[in-house]
C-alpha cells in the first residue's frame, strides 16, 4: 500500500513540476537575447556630440562629456537589461529609448529612464519629468540592475528585480537606445536586449 502511495505521490509531484515549467515557459517571451556590449571595445555603439566613452576592466565606462552614446541600429519593441554603477557622488545620466538624432547635446523630445541620484529610475520626456522616481539614491560604486520593457505605447521598469512603474503614452514607435553623458563617470555592464514582436493594435469597440 505504501509503495502504491509513494508511486502515486511521485507522479503527482512530477505533473505539478511539468505544469509549473510550462507556465513559466509560456510567460517567457520567445526570441534570442543579443549582447549590446562585448566587454572589449565599443563595437555597435556610436558617440554623439562631445563625449568620451571607453572600455575599462571589461566595463563600458562613461568618462566625460555632454552628449550620448547610441546603438548602431534602431529598436521598436524590446526588453533591455543592464547593470550600472555611479563612480562619483551626485551623479547624473540616463538610458534613452526610441531616441532620434535631432537635438544637441541630447535628443529633442527623447524618452529617458533617469539615472540622476535624486530622481533615480523616473521617466523623463525631453527635459520634463513624466513619471516620478520611486527608487532611492544608490551608493557610489554599487551595481544596480535595470530592466526596461517597451511594447507599443507602454514602458515598464524594474530595478534590482522589483517592478517600479508602468506608463502607456509613449509617442514614438522606433529609435535608438542610448546612454546619456552629463560629465559624470559611470560603469555599465551586462547590456543585452531581446527584440519583441510588434504589439497587437488596440481594436476600438
Amino acid at each position: 500500500m505504501q509503495r502504491r502511495f509513494s508511486a502515486w505521490l511521485g507522479i503527482l509531484l512530477s505533473g505539478c513540476l511539468l505544469v509549473g515549467l510550462h507556465s513559466r515557459a509560456a510567460d517567457t517571451p520567445k526570441g534570442k537575447w543579443e549582447s549590446l556590449f562585448n566587454g572589449k571595445d565599443l563595437s555597435g555603439w556610436v558617440p554623439v556630440h562631445d563625449v568620451t566613452f571607453a572600455v575599462k576592466d571589461g566595463n563600458l565606462q562613461l568618462v566625460k562629456g555632454m552628449g550620448w552614446l547610441r546603438t548602431g541600429k534602431q529598436y521598436s519593441d524590446f526588453i533591455l537589461e543592464c547593470e550600472w554603477r555611479a563612480l562619483v557622488d551626485k551623479y547624473d545620466s540616463g538610458i534613452f529609448i526610441r531616441a532620434g538624432l535631432d537635438g544637441q547635446p541630447w535628443p529633442d523630445h527623447g524618452w529617458q529612464v533617469n539615472l540622476r541620484y535624486d530622481a533615480l529610475g523616473g521617466l523623463v520626456h525631453g527635459s520634463n519629468p513624466v513619471v516620478p522616481a520611486e527608487t532611492p539614491k544608490m551608493p557610489v560604486n554599487q551595481w544596480v540592475k535595470f530592466r526596461i520593457e517597451v511594447r507599443g505605447k507602454s514602458i515598464a521598469v524594474s530595478v534590482n528585480g522589483e517592478e517600479t512603474w508602468t506608463y502607456d503614452k509613449l509617442d514614438t514607435d522606433r529609435g535608438y537606445i542610448g546612454i546619456e553623458a552629463e560629465n559624470f563617470a559611470f560603469d555599465f555592464r551586462n547590456l543585452r536586449i531581446l527584440e519583441l514582436p510588434p504589439a497587437a493594435p488596440t481594436t476600438a469597440k
